[in-house]
């Protein structure tokens, strides 16, 4: 392919908006362009290596027993309806109306559409288990799109759907797809690890996450030092074993503290360590009020806050409810003489808490002195807040120490949430009807695209991997108007065309620095350059990585070229 056809529009400044390395490269290379706040085009080359990763997911998928289908993006809004998604999945599902005034959804995601599909088609456990999977755009309504295409409103997915007569064959099936996962983030060249994960809007349990290990990550691994536990921080349980308070009680005592509301503002104003400070919280759970407690120097995971009530939505309470309810501001409240009404959790550091200090429900006032069981009694106490660097890990081996990470793909064991609420069922055996138990695979095709260039990248441009790159071949003409330069590039093209290889030609009339910046920003692997010993049938042969650099022949680049790939130079 020669460049002068190519549509590859480049930029020498750093987009203004463009906060991370991915997103700057990309758009500096002409891979891809914005079209609205989320959503991009891809460019060629920036499309061409976004089918390079498409085709190792399918390829992994395949092997793994997955037949490829393509479901509709418009999604009718009865189909939400069933499952009971259509108001829970919150507002980043994008709805319409057609002219008929129907509802519909563009495609977040497609359990929905795919149970209805087995349910119509599927009806004896003869014809399970089966996997289906599609790559095609979602769409989300991301209150913040950032990062380029790490969080966007349309990106490109792989979903894929398992489903099951026995919870054996998901296990066994669950088991295949995250080997298949591990090979597709290996073949991309990618630091990564597999973490347990929280299944959000999706449902189910027994959920991983795959994350690149990247800086700009936006989610927290807790990974252990000695061992391959690794978990989304979320997820983490703290198996910190706290000892009862060997303090004498002291009687209660309620002091003034004026215009104090946090947790760092009170306890250096009354001189005490945070540790004996107790966090009180007003949650609204779906439409249950609940007062949480967590020890001052502690963190409430609400994950975990919703996972135990089992609630489809947790959030603070507003400022309204607060007043209604605790009768107090916000930065008062504490829970002594708090209504029976209203049920109380706690962390279990909070049990080891003696005469610890906690708002008075009256502003402007808290509590010293404050013991449980004597001065306020807890409904339960359980493990609610984030797990910290240096607590033991939660399989006994080692300690916690964190990492940032970008999900690039999830895997959940969806059992019947989905089949129950839409009535996919099929007959057993024994004449039995039964719920289709599921499972769901997803990748983020556009996201682990944007991953890559996380983590290959230099000051100079992207630094792609040999097999996702868009050209395996870059060859430079240094000079145009050289009539032997450009006869000896047009021979190297077809030589290497014969021999399999992808190649990009610059055969532009520009500078020769232009040329280099440009391929430095493309990262194409491997860089022939043709130039002044064109006459003698000699060019530079060196790769992008800087790891390899030689004046060939032209008869002796095949074998340098597959010499280099050999060597694992990429």
């Amino acid at each position: 392919m020669k460049q002068s056809l190519v549509f590859s529009p480049t930029l020498r400044e750093v987009p203004a908006d463009a906060d991370i390395k991915s997103h700057q490269l990309l758009l500096r290379a002409g891979f891809i362009r914005q079209n609205a706040s989320g959503i991009y085009s891809f460019l060629p080359l920036g499309h061409k290596v976004l089918q390079k990763v498409a085709n190792i997911v399918r390829e992994e998928m395949n092997k793994a027993g997955a037949m490829e289908m393509l479901m509709p993006s418009l999604q009718a809004q009865e189909l939400w309806e069933e499952s009971g998604r259509w108001e829970n999945f919150g507002p980043e599902l994008m709805r319409l109306r057609d002219r008929h005034g129907r509802g519909f959804a563009l495609g977040a995601t497609h359990e929905e559409v795919v149970t209805s599909v087995i349910r119509d088609e599927l009806k004896s456990y003869k014809k399970l288990p089966i996997t289906l999977y599609q790559i095609q755009s979602k769409f989300r309504d991301e209150k913040r799109p950032r990062f380029g295409l790490l969080r966007g409103r349309e990106f490109m997915m792989k979903d894929a759907y398992s489903f099951h007569a026995s919870q054996e064959s998901l296990d066994e099936v669950y088991d295949r797809l995250f080997q298949a996962y591990s090979n597709i983030f290996t073949r991309c060249g990618l630091n990564f690890r597999a973490v347990v994960a929280d299944s959000g809007a999706m449902g189910g349990k027994d959920t991983h996450e795959f994350m690149v290990l990247s800086d700009i990550g936006e989610d927290t691994i807790a990974f252990s030092t000695d061992s391959s536990y690794a978990a989304n921080i979320e997820m983490a349980p703290v198996v910190v074993d706290y000892s009862p308070s060997l303090d004498v009680l002291a009687d209660i005592e309620k002091v003034s503290t004026p215009n104090k509301k946090t947790i760092e503002e009170v306890t250096e104003f009354l001189n005490l360590p945070v540790e004996k400070s107790i966090k009180t919280l007003l949650f609204k759970a779906d439409n249950e009020f609940v007062l949480v407690l967590v020890r001052g120097d502690h963190d409430l995971n609400d994950i975990k806050l919703k996972n135990y009530l089992g609630a489809n939505q947790v959030e603070l309470a507003d400022p309204k409810d607060v007043k209604e309810i605790m009768g107090c501001e916000i930065g008062s409240l504490g829970p002594v003489g708090v209504n029976s009404d209203i049920k109380i959790l706690a962390d279990k550091a909070v049990q080891a808490i003696g005469n610890g200090c906690c708002g008075a429900n009256d502003e402007g006032y808290h509590y010293l002195n404050v013991n449980v069981n004597r001065d306020y009694t807890v409904t339960e106490f359980v493990d609610l807040r984030f797990i910290q660097e240096g607590d033991p890990s939660p399989d006994g081996k080692g300690i916690i120490s964190f990492a940032k990470g970008i999900e690039v793909g999830h895997v959940f064991k969806l059992g019947t949430k989905y089949s129950e609420s839409m009535n996919a069922e099929f007959l057993d055996q024994n004449g039995k009807t039964n719920p289709i138990i599921m499972g769901c695979y997803g990748i983020g095709v556009s996201r682990t695209l944007a991953a890559i260039v996380e983590q290959y990248n230099d000051e100079k441009g992207i630094v792609w991997p040999i097999n996702l790159a868009p050209f395996d071949v870059h060859v430079l003409t240094v000079n145009t108007k050289n009539e032997e330069q450009v006869q000896l590039a047009d021979e190297i093209e077809k030589l290497l065309i014969e021999n399999g290889q992808d190649v990009l030609v610059d055969d532009r009339n520009e500078r020769v620095g232009v040329k280099f910046a440009d391929a430095d920003l493309f990262g194409i692997p491997i860089r022939i350059t043709v130039g002044k010993r064109a006459a003698e049938g000699i060019v530079e042969l060196k790769t992008r990585n800087g790891e390899f650099s030689k004046e060939v022949t032209v008869a002796e680049l095949i074998n340098e070229i597959k010499n280099l790939k050999l060597k694992a130079f990429f």
